[in-house]
């Protein structure tokens, strides 16, 4: 059989094969020796990156990331942050003035494809790499390369000497290959924001000056020849004649990979009662240690209930380590800055550890979906922080409310962009910040409203078991809240995602008529939505109507004690029912009591109003 005969064959059986095992992604397998001269802030590398195409397409080309290019006066991050209206004050023009020694770079010295020479081209923080072989369906191919690399002073998430002192914050520092599935490459340039990275194994050696202590990513595999806590409190390493120690760090299914280096570390190990992940904690001995100290306690509580409420944490370790800008989440890891009192230590640790469940877990592209991880972090670190600090659980909207007063200011500004913008694209950083966190947060909140708290749960829990270790998309995310709820969704993404259309709903009128009371509602904004609506009585007692929206094709389950009515036409813009109480005995009518709606102005959501207006039949008091 000809050779070329035999490869159309094997493709031909790879995209069958891919048919009916379901979704394809990219396999990555790297191995990287690096050597850091602490005294310059720059290290030599080696990387060896087996890749497998498990796509049903022939690669040509493959693209690396550069991250540290960045760092350098003229960037792309430079231009946009001394041009955008409302720079981020962690950038702002520093990047511009940044001396020599203090950019950050990657000079790639070598590299190859299954041991051919490979014709690259390096474009700010992106490099093209044309195959010398193309890489055909199934097939795995091996590239070898050697780089150096200077850690520029942290500006933004990475580099060296940050605010607070820590030496290395090593965070999207190699050279790393691009993410490639069905929409094709992501060769996005490095803005500051979000990154997209094919899942596989690691095996980082990092060799170091003996002084410092490393956190990282992973599981070391020679806690005997470091030292520094990870064998025992107060052991010192072996050291090689160079004086540097060698750390050996393994991560299985991940798609990062984060360490940080200091020589003051303060290293506190945890290890769970309850079966789950030991916990590591980096820390400058001068950072507010009593803070540091009393974290765990939380952060253990926090592990069981965002294990029980979602899914197990699928990692043997999780490491909170003091450095970066901010906090910032890593597979396995987070950097956040020390100095914080506990409230604020407690809760941007929980943001971040929310991180490990979305995107690290289920990774979706955070590029073009802030709006998921970023989102699910805010909704599943407030759930959590009120399962913490509140007695009998949380009280909605608990934390909420600055939310929805965020995105409510931000459509008030004029400057609300469709949550499908691309996280590097948005106009502003006010905007891009309310749309992924704030914006994101009231998706899920909303949500809960829309299919009921049990099934939004329940649907979450299905979405990690399902797509743990894989990287779903938008309609994969809501494909599982169909299924879980029986309603069709597509409706409350279509305009809540790719839309800035608003939810705004009022009481048009009541007026009461042989011992009862006709309710008549407007749609004033263009979102439609369901409906909740109280009725509360002067005797003190209430009834509660839900309103179906027909689009759903169903509606959530509610309690017996609630009237389900006839579905809301979405083109009717007012719609209404009689309830069986005369005006006189009403006290008050509510839209949406548990203020999940997202409605930009609530001033006409109950009856009676306080400016004075009177409905239909209406009597003065």
């Amino acid at each position: 059989m000809k050779k070329g005969t035999a490869t159309f064959l094997f493709a031909l059986v790879w995209i069958s094969t891919l048919a009916q095992s379901g979704k394809w992604q990219q396999a990555v397998d790297y191995t990287m020796n690096i050597d850091m001269d602490v005294s310059s802030n720059q290290f030599s590398g080696d990387q060896v990156l087996k890749y497998t195409n498990n796509s049903p397409d022939t690669l040509f080309k493959v693209y690396y990331h550069l991250y540290f290019n960045a760092f350098q006066p003229g960037s792309m991050m430079d231009v946009r942050s001394r041009t955008i209206e409302d720079p981020d004050k962690r950038i702002k023009d520093r990047i511009f003035y940044l001396k020599e020694d203090e950019q950050g770079w990657h000079k790639i010295l070598s590299l190859t494809q299954d041991g051919e020479q490979a014709n690259y081209e390096v474009e700010g923080t992106v490099l093209e790499l044309k195959l010398p072989q193309p890489i055909l369906p199934g097939q795995e191919s091996v590239f070898k390369m050697k780089f150096e690399s200077q850690v520029p002073l942290q500006v933004r998430r990475s580099g060296r000497d940050n605010k607070e002192g820590i030496r290395f914050s090593m965070s999207q520092w190699f050279p790393k290959m691009a993410e490639y599935d069905e929409s094709g490459w992501h060769s996005d340039p490095y803005i500051f924001r979000e990154f997209y990275s094919p899942w596989g194994d690691y095996q980082v050696n990092i060799k170091i000056d003996e002084k410092y202590v490393v956190a990282a990513t992973g599981t070391l595999q020679n806690p005997e020849m470091v030292g520094h806590g990870y064998d025992k409190p107060g052991s010192k390493g072996k050291r090689g004649k160079d004086g540097k120690l060698l750390w050996k760090f393994t991560a299985n299914n991940v798609h990062d990979f984060v360490w940080a280096a200091d020589p003051d570390y303060v290293h506190d190990v945890v290890k769970s009662k309850t079966g789950g992940p030991t916990i590591h904690y980096f820390y400058q001995p001068d950072t507010l240690k009593k803070n540091w100290k009393r974290l765990p306690e939380y952060v253990s509580k926090a592990f069981d209930f965002l294990d029980s409420t979602f899914t197990a944490y699928p990692y043997p370790h999780y490491s909170i380590i003091q450095g970066g800008d901010g906090g910032m989440e890593y597979p396995m890891a987070t950097l956040i800055t020390g100095h914080r009192k506990l409230s604020s230590l407690v809760g941007v640790s929980i943001h971040e550890m929310c991180h490990n469940w979305l995107p690290m877990m289920a990774a979706t592209n955070e590029s073009y979906l802030p709006w998921i991880d970023e989102g699910f972090a805010d909704y599943a670190g407030k759930l959590t922080m009120a399962h913490l600090f509140e007695k009998d659980g949380p009280k909605q909207p608990f934390a909420y409310k600055s939310h929805y007063k965020a995105y409510t200011d931000l459509v008030s500004s004029g400057k609300d962009e469709p949550l499908t913008t691309h996280s590097d694209h948005f106009s502003t950083n006010k905007g891009y910040s309310v749309s992924s966190y704030s914006k994101g947060a009231v998706t899920f909140y909303q949500l809960g409203y829309i299919i009921g708290e049990e099934a939004m749960l329940r649907a979450l829990r299905t979405f990690f078991t399902t797509w743990k270790f894989r990287h779903p998309e938008k309609n994969d995310f809501i494909r599982v809240f169909e299924r879980e709820s029986g309603l069709e969704l597509d409706w409350y993404f279509d305009y809540w995602i790719n839309t800035t259309s608003t939810i705004d709903y009022g009481i048009r009128s009541v007026a009461g008529e042989n011992g009862t009371s006709r309710i008549m509602l407007q749609r004033k904004g263009e979102m439609p939505m369901p409906l909740d609506i109280k009725v509360e009585l002067e005797n003190g007692k209430s009834q509660r109507y839900y309103i179906p929206l027909d689009l759903m094709r169903g509606e959530k389950a509610v309690s017996g004690k609630t009237t389900i009515l006839t579905d809301w036409p979405w083109v009717n813009p007012f719609y209404s029912f009689e309830v069986p109480f005369p005006l006189s005995e009403i006290k008050r009518i509510e839209i949406d009591e548990s203020e999940r709606l997202a409605d930009i102005d609530r001033s006409d959501n109950v009856y009676p109003f306080n400016t004075g207006l009177q409905f239909e039949g209406e009597v003065k008091k």
